[in-house]
C-alpha cells in the first residue's frame, strides 16, 4: 500500500532555557493511502499541534513532513498555500463555513480558488452520500449543526484531496449528530478512497478509526491496531 504521508523527526518548541515548552518532541509518523487514523490524548499532549504541523499550517522547529512525496515544508510560502488547498482537505469543529454563502458554494468555493471547474456529478454523489443534496441551495444559517459538518465534510473531499485532517469533528454536535458524522465520515472514507486523520478526544471517534496513535506529552506512546 502506497505511503502518502510521513513525519520525520518532527519537533515544535516554544521558547528558550528553563522556559522552554516541547510541544511536539522527535515524531515520527507515517499514513498509508486510504487509512482511517485516529490521534488521540489528553488536552495540551500535543496531538493538535501535530496536525497543524501534517496540515502545513504550522511550521516545525525542525524535522520534515512528505506528502505525496513532496516535503512540504522546503515549498516556498506561496507554493505551500497552493499544495495544502490542492493536496489536504480540512474539517473543523467549528465548521468555518461562509456565511453569506450557500451550500454548493461554501463545497466548491476552495476549487474555484484554485482555478479549477468542480466535478458536478462528483459533488452531487457526495451531497446524496452524506443526505444533504436538497440543503445545496441553503445558507449555513438554516442547517443544524450536524447538517453544517456534513457540508464541511462535503467540501474537504470535493476536490478530491491526498489526506482529509479532521480536528474534533464532533466536538460542537450532540451524541445523535455526532453518531450521524462519523459514520458518514467512514462511509465517505470507504467510498471515495480517501485518507482520513482525526484528532480526537472522544474513544467513540477513536474505536471506529483502523488505527489509534496516542500522543503523550509531545510523544507518540502508543500505536495500535483496532
Amino acid at each position: 500500500m502506497q505511503m502518502i504521508l510521513e513525519g520525520k523527526a518532527l519537533c515544535k518548541y516554544y521558547g528558550e532555557g528553563e522556559n522552554q515548552v516541547k510541544a511536539i518532541h522527535q515524531v515520527d509518523f507515517s499514513v498509508k493511502k486510504g487509512e482511517f487514523i485516529s490521534i488521540v490524548g489528553q488536552s495540551g499532549a500535543g496531538k493538535s499541534t501535530l496536525m497543524h504541523i501534517i496540515g502545513g499550517l504550522d511550521r516545525p522547529t525542525s524535522g520534515e513532513v512528505i506528502i505525496i512525496g513532496t516535503s512540504i515544508y522546503s515549498l516556498p510560502v506561496n507554493q505551500l498555500a497552493v499544495f495544502r488547498r490542492r493536496e489536504i482537505g480540512f474539517v473543523f469543529q467549528g465548521f468555518n463555513l461562509v456565511p453569506s454563502l450557500n451550500v454548493w458554494e461554501n463545497i466548491i468555493l476552495p476549487i474555484g480558488l484554485d482555478g479549477k471547474k468542480a466535478d458536478v456529478g462528483y459533488i452531487e454523489d457526495i451531497l446524496n452520500t452524506l443526505g444533504i443534496y436538497e440543503k445545496r441551495t441553503n445558507l449555513p444559517t438554516t442547517l443544524s449543526g450536524g447538517q453544517q459538518q456534513r457540508v464541511a465534510i462535503a467540501r474537504a473531499i470535493a476536490s478530491r484531496p491526498a489526506i482529509v485532517l479532521a480536528d474534533e469533528p464532533t466536538g460542537n454536535l450532540d451524541s445523535r449528530s455526532s453518531g450521524d458524522v462519523l459514520d458518514l465520515l467512514r462511509l465517505s472514507v470507504q467510498k471515495y478512497n480517501q485518507t482520513l486523520i482525526v484528532v480526537t478526544h472522544n474513544d467513540e471517534v477513536a474505536r471506529l478509526a483502523d488505527r489509534t496513535v496516542r500522543v503523550v506529552d509531545g510523544s507518540i506512546a502508543v500505536e495500535a491496531l483496532q
